[in-house]
Protein backbone atom coordinates (compact mmCIF):
# COMPACT_ATOMS: atom_id res chain seq x y z
CA UNK A 1 0.00 0.00 0.00
CA UNK A 2 0.93 3.53 -0.74
CA UNK A 3 2.06 5.54 1.92
CA UNK A 4 0.46 8.82 2.83
CA UNK A 5 1.41 11.67 1.71
CA UNK A 6 3.65 13.45 4.85
CA UNK A 7 2.78 17.51 5.45
CA UNK A 8 5.34 19.51 5.78
CA UNK A 9 5.55 22.71 8.11
CA UNK A 10 3.26 25.54 6.68
CA UNK A 11 5.35 28.79 5.78
CA UNK A 12 3.89 31.82 7.28
CA UNK A 13 3.25 35.08 5.36
CA UNK A 14 6.14 37.26 5.69
CA UNK A 15 5.15 40.82 7.81
CA UNK A 16 6.56 42.44 5.67
CA UNK A 17 4.23 41.35 2.69
CA UNK A 18 0.61 41.81 4.87
CA UNK A 19 2.64 45.35 5.46
CA UNK A 20 2.57 46.35 1.67
CA UNK A 21 -0.05 44.56 0.89
CA UNK A 22 -2.44 46.86 3.41
CA UNK A 23 -0.29 50.06 2.66
CA UNK A 24 -1.35 49.14 -1.36
CA UNK A 25 -4.72 48.35 -0.36
CA UNK A 26 -5.38 51.48 1.27
CA UNK A 27 -3.62 53.71 -1.24
CA UNK A 28 -6.01 51.91 -3.78
CA UNK A 29 -8.88 53.01 -1.85
CA UNK A 30 -7.86 56.16 -1.14
CA UNK A 31 -8.00 56.87 -4.76
CA UNK A 32 -11.32 55.22 -5.83
CA UNK A 33 -12.47 57.63 -3.30
CA UNK A 34 -10.68 61.05 -4.02
CA UNK A 35 -12.32 60.16 -8.15
CA UNK A 36 -15.59 59.25 -6.82
CA UNK A 37 -15.25 62.60 -4.90
CA UNK A 38 -13.64 64.68 -7.63
CA UNK A 39 -16.81 62.68 -10.08
CA UNK A 40 -19.59 63.65 -8.41
CA UNK A 41 -17.94 67.51 -7.68
CA UNK A 42 -18.06 67.99 -11.15
CA UNK A 43 -21.80 66.27 -11.50
CA UNK A 44 -22.76 68.89 -9.10
CA UNK A 45 -20.63 72.20 -10.22
CA UNK A 46 -20.34 71.43 -13.56
CA UNK A 47 -17.86 73.99 -14.12
CA UNK A 48 -17.30 75.88 -16.90
CA UNK A 49 -13.68 77.73 -18.39
CA UNK A 50 -14.01 81.29 -18.39
CA UNK A 51 -13.62 83.29 -21.53
CA UNK A 52 -12.58 86.51 -23.09
CA UNK A 53 -14.29 87.80 -26.23
CA UNK A 54 -14.53 90.83 -28.21
CA UNK A 55 -17.80 92.35 -27.49
CA UNK A 56 -17.84 95.42 -30.14
CA UNK A 57 -14.79 97.45 -32.34
CA UNK A 58 -15.26 100.34 -34.34
CA UNK A 59 -12.72 102.22 -36.45
CA UNK A 60 -13.34 105.90 -35.31
CA UNK A 61 -11.18 107.54 -37.72
CA UNK A 62 -7.96 107.23 -40.33
CA UNK A 63 -5.72 109.26 -41.79
CA UNK A 64 -3.53 107.78 -44.51
CA UNK A 65 -1.41 109.80 -47.05
CA UNK A 66 0.14 106.65 -48.80
CA UNK A 67 3.33 105.52 -46.68
CA UNK A 68 2.14 107.10 -43.86
CA UNK A 69 -0.76 105.13 -41.31
CA UNK A 70 -2.08 106.32 -37.84
CA UNK A 71 -5.83 105.19 -36.83
CA UNK A 72 -8.08 105.68 -33.73
CA UNK A 73 -10.39 102.98 -32.78
CA UNK A 74 -12.32 101.35 -30.17
CA UNK A 75 -12.60 97.94 -28.53
CA UNK A 76 -14.31 96.18 -26.23
CA UNK A 77 -13.35 93.12 -24.16
CA UNK A 78 -15.64 91.03 -22.19
CA UNK A 79 -14.38 88.42 -19.50
CA UNK A 80 -16.98 86.05 -18.99
CA UNK A 81 -17.60 83.84 -16.71
CA UNK A 82 -20.40 81.36 -16.58
CA UNK A 83 -19.94 79.18 -13.39
CA UNK A 84 -22.88 79.80 -11.21
CA UNK A 85 -21.01 78.57 -7.61
CA UNK A 86 -17.43 80.35 -8.15
CA UNK A 87 -16.21 83.65 -9.63
CA UNK A 88 -13.29 83.79 -11.63
CA UNK A 89 -9.55 85.76 -11.18
CA UNK A 90 -7.93 87.21 -15.15
CA UNK A 91 -4.66 87.96 -14.65
CA UNK A 92 -1.19 88.60 -16.73
CA UNK A 93 -4.05 89.67 -19.66
CA UNK A 94 -1.80 91.37 -23.04
CA UNK A 95 -3.67 91.24 -26.12
CA UNK A 96 -1.63 92.88 -29.18
CA UNK A 97 -3.65 94.80 -32.02
CA UNK A 98 -2.04 94.62 -35.17
CA UNK A 99 -2.43 95.32 -39.29
CA UNK A 100 -1.17 93.55 -41.65
CA UNK A 101 1.77 92.55 -39.56
CA UNK A 102 2.43 95.80 -38.40
CA UNK A 103 1.74 96.37 -34.16
CA UNK A 104 -0.59 99.37 -33.77
CA UNK A 105 -0.96 98.70 -29.74
CA UNK A 106 -0.83 96.24 -26.86
CA UNK A 107 -3.82 96.04 -24.78
CA UNK A 108 -3.15 94.99 -21.24
CA UNK A 109 -5.16 94.99 -17.97
CA UNK A 110 -4.34 94.72 -14.11
CA UNK A 111 -5.62 91.26 -12.45
CA UNK A 112 -9.43 91.43 -11.58
CA UNK A 113 -12.47 89.19 -10.87
CA UNK A 114 -15.45 88.42 -12.43
CA UNK A 115 -18.48 87.53 -10.01
CA UNK A 116 -20.06 84.08 -10.62
CA UNK A 117 -22.47 83.98 -13.64
CA UNK A 118 -21.30 87.14 -14.19
CA UNK A 119 -19.48 89.57 -16.96
CA UNK A 120 -16.88 92.59 -17.16
CA UNK A 121 -16.05 94.63 -20.18
CA UNK A 122 -12.83 96.00 -20.66
CA UNK A 123 -12.74 99.38 -22.56
CA UNK A 124 -10.02 100.17 -24.51
CA UNK A 125 -9.42 103.42 -26.65
CA UNK A 126 -6.46 103.34 -28.99
CA UNK A 127 -4.92 106.06 -30.79
CA UNK A 128 -1.78 105.29 -33.18
CA UNK A 129 0.91 107.38 -33.62
CA UNK A 130 2.18 107.53 -37.39
CA UNK A 131 3.26 104.44 -38.69
CA UNK A 132 4.94 104.19 -42.25
CA UNK A 133 3.45 101.13 -44.17
CA UNK A 134 5.87 98.68 -46.09
CA UNK A 135 5.38 98.67 -49.79
CA UNK A 136 3.11 95.52 -49.42
CA UNK A 137 1.25 96.87 -46.90
CA UNK A 138 0.91 100.21 -48.90
CA UNK A 139 -1.14 98.58 -51.64
CA UNK A 140 -3.34 96.45 -49.46
CA UNK A 141 -4.47 99.86 -47.55
CA UNK A 142 -4.85 101.52 -50.68
CA UNK A 143 -7.16 98.50 -51.78
CA UNK A 144 -9.20 98.61 -48.15
CA UNK A 145 -9.45 102.29 -48.97
CA UNK A 146 -10.81 102.95 -52.57
CA UNK A 147 -12.70 99.65 -53.24
CA UNK A 148 -14.04 97.62 -50.38
CA UNK A 149 -13.77 100.31 -47.46
CA UNK A 150 -13.14 97.39 -44.97
CA UNK A 151 -9.78 97.76 -43.01
CA UNK A 152 -8.30 94.20 -41.39
CA UNK A 153 -7.42 93.95 -38.04
CA UNK A 154 -5.68 91.24 -35.63
CA UNK A 155 -6.03 90.86 -32.35
CA UNK A 156 -3.80 88.42 -30.44
CA UNK A 157 -2.54 87.46 -26.91
CA UNK A 158 -3.19 85.13 -23.86
CA UNK A 159 -5.17 85.92 -20.46
CA UNK A 160 -4.78 83.78 -17.23
CA UNK A 161 -7.87 82.83 -15.24
CA UNK A 162 -7.78 80.91 -12.25
CA UNK A 163 -11.43 79.96 -10.13
CA UNK A 164 -12.33 77.74 -7.42
CA UNK A 165 -14.15 74.60 -8.00
CA UNK A 166 -16.02 74.08 -4.14
CA UNK A 167 -13.80 71.09 -2.85
CA UNK A 168 -11.77 69.61 -5.88
CA UNK A 169 -9.63 73.32 -5.00
CA UNK A 170 -8.38 75.63 -7.60
CA UNK A 171 -8.19 75.41 -11.24
CA UNK A 172 -6.27 77.70 -13.69
CA UNK A 173 -6.27 77.89 -17.46
CA UNK A 174 -4.44 79.96 -19.73
CA UNK A 175 -6.73 81.75 -22.78
CA UNK A 176 -5.64 82.43 -26.21
CA UNK A 177 -7.14 84.95 -28.41
CA UNK A 178 -6.58 85.04 -32.08
CA UNK A 179 -9.29 87.16 -33.65
CA UNK A 180 -9.60 89.20 -36.73
CA UNK A 181 -11.77 92.04 -36.59
CA UNK A 182 -12.90 93.12 -40.31
CA UNK A 183 -13.80 96.90 -39.39
CA UNK A 184 -15.78 99.02 -42.20
CA UNK A 185 -13.89 102.56 -42.58
CA UNK A 186 -17.28 104.76 -42.27
CA UNK A 187 -17.54 103.84 -38.26
CA UNK A 188 -19.98 101.83 -38.22
CA UNK A 189 -19.57 98.99 -35.09
CA UNK A 190 -18.53 95.74 -35.45
CA UNK A 191 -20.15 93.03 -33.35
CA UNK A 192 -17.63 89.69 -32.90
CA UNK A 193 -18.16 86.21 -31.62
CA UNK A 194 -14.45 85.90 -31.56
CA UNK A 195 -13.59 84.41 -28.24
CA UNK A 196 -10.54 82.58 -26.53
CA UNK A 197 -9.50 79.22 -26.46
CA UNK A 198 -8.63 77.49 -23.25
CA UNK A 199 -4.99 75.41 -22.77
Amino acid sequence: MPKPPTLGRQRRTNPVVWCFAIVCSIIATTIIIAGIVIFSGYLVLRPKVPLLSVRAARLDSIYYNGDVFAVKLMVVIRAENHNRKAHASFYDTRLLLGYHGVRIARLVADPFDVPRNGTVDLNYVVESSPIPLPREEQYLTDQSMKKSRLMLFVLKGSSKTMWKVGPLGEVKFTLHMDCELVLPVNGSVLHSRCSTKSH
